[in-house]
């Protein structure tokens, strides 16, 4: 057998949302902790999803905003608004850099902890090659995060194509950029770089975007985009690229002689895999699905003892706040025997468009399959006062009642504000309160989130 290197308490894989608070808390308990990461400290949200994204969002907002001066009385002498893109991947490369030397400074100055920068491999039970080196744990964290996914099928193998994490690098403005795929990632790319100055073409499998949420707040956002000159292919039947010289052109249909579209560059935008292929999960008989997520139990412990597997490698959730919930359950579960559970956790989420959109608990959808009386509370934004002080109107408020107990069952903002009001919407329902707890409580005025006890206050029989 080979000799150990050094042993630990835990090993934690990944500097993602989980790792570093985890590790945190372990050390803080006193445990020796091993923190490997063989890239970027930070983890996907730091380094190619939220941080750089909103950077990106913010500036395309600020390039929308000057556009529309004259809508609030302001005349800029200089004419046409122009997109410095040397100047926004800059701003945005500052601003990922800030966080991600923070992370790695507090990881390598955390007492307890000792931090890796190379690959990990299990070489078997409690045992794990991190670059030359063999350590052994009793307990590991793998916190291995996920990546873009490019199906073969639509021959990406074989153009030049942007993911969601290499568009984060383009200093200059596409002509025309094509989207394959329709849901929140697609679409905060199409609009931020619509504002930027291109032309932008989604292109789409499904009969609709977002299909997961309810189908007015798919039309609706669909609308917004169209609004300011996105375009759309939906119902694409039968995706596939192909190289143009130097442009790429997308078929849609598998006939000879199918509709095609051609642009300068192309974005595939239609899902992520988890980065569990290499870990050597084999060799410890650690039970995975067939898209290669980790399965774990509702405390997120794997079938393998003493192994866990939280973010997004789990696919129990696909966004930095379920990461860091999953930290959250596993440091109370082990630290202070709290038996946090996944399932306790209300489904919760946003999409970063402007305006955003942003949801908690059950769509109409799945209430509608549920059977139940249900009641429905519907807003338009125009009713909003500081929407409209704003200049920024378009979108709804929506909340779904259980018509017999008043539990709030769910709710969506379309809206400028949306994905900040709506938190008071997720803390009553975490505290298990009702429709007339909203009613009841009174709102600061003028603000976005102040029309939503005048929501849940004028509910009507879902038809």
């Amino acid at each position: 057998m080979a000799k150990v290197d050094a042993t630990f308490d835990a090993i934690i894989v990944g500097a993602g949302q989980a790792g570093p608070p985890l590790a945190g808390k372990l050390t803080e308990a006193g445990w020796t902790v091993a923190l490997v990461e063989r890239k970027l400290f930070g983890g996907t949200c730091v380094n190619a999803g939220c941080t750089p994204t909103k950077a990106l969002v913010a500036s395309a907002h600020a390039a929308h905003l000057a556009r529309r001066a004259r809508d609030f009385g302001v005349v800029l002498a200089s004419g046409d608004i122009s997109v410095n893109m040397p100047a926004v991947k800059a701003r945005k490369d500052s601003i990922v850099a800030k966080s991600r030397d923070g992370v790695e400074g507090w990881l390598r100055g955390m007492k307890g902890c000792t931090v890796f920068h190379d690959a990990a491999r299990f070489e078997g039970p409690g045992l794990m090659r991190v670059g030359n080196k063999l350590l052994g744990a009793g307990k590991f964290f793998l916190n291995v995060g996920a990546r873009p996914s490019l199906p073969e099928m639509l021959g990406a193998d074989k153009v030049k194509h942007l993911t969601s994490t290499t568009i984060l690098e383009l200093d200059a403005v596409p002509e025309h950029l094509l989207v394959v795929g329709g849901s929140y990632i697609g679409l905060e790319f199409a609009q931020m770089y619509r504002r930027f100055g291109a032309q932008v073409t989604v292109v789409e499998r499904g009969s609709r975007l977002i299909q997961h949420e309810d189908e007015e707040f798919s039309k609706a956002v669909q609308e917004v985009l169209e609004a300011e000159g996105i375009q759309f292919q939906l119902g694409a039947d039968c995706i596939r690229l192909e190289q143009d010289g130097e442009r790429v052109r997308i078929h849609m249909e598998c006939k000879d002689g199918d509709p095609s579209l051609i642009g300068s560059h192309v974005l595939l935008a239609i899902g992520r895999q988890p980065n569990t292929d290499d870990l050597g999960l084999e060799t410890i008989g650690a039970v995975m699905d067939k898209h290669g997520f980790i399965s774990v139990d509702d405390e997120l412990k794997s079938s393998v003892e003493g192994v866990w597997a939280i973010g997004d490698c789990n696919g129990r959730g696909a966004f930095t706040h379920t990461s860091y919930n999953d930290f959250e359950i596993v440091a109370a579960n082990l630290l202070t025997n709290e038996r946090r559970k996944v399932s306790d956790r209300i489904v919760c989420h946003a999409l970063y468009t402007d305006p955003p959109l942003a949801h908690v608990g059950m769509t109409e959808a799945e209430v509608r399959k549920t059977g139940r009386p249900t009641l429905v509370g519907v807003r338009p934004m125009t009713k909003v006062s500081r929407a409209v002080e704003k200049g920024e109107t378009f979108g709804m408020m929506k909340v779904l009642v259980d018509a017999e107990t008043r539990k709030i069952l769910g709710a969506t903002i379309l809206g400028v504000g949306g994905d900040e009001a709506i938190h008071s919407i997720v803390a009553a329902m975490y505290a298990k309160q009702t429709a007339d707890f909203m009613t009841h409580s009174m709102y600061i005025h003028p603000t976005v989130a102040e029309l939503i006890p005048t929501v849940f206050g004028d509910l009507k029989p879902l038809a």
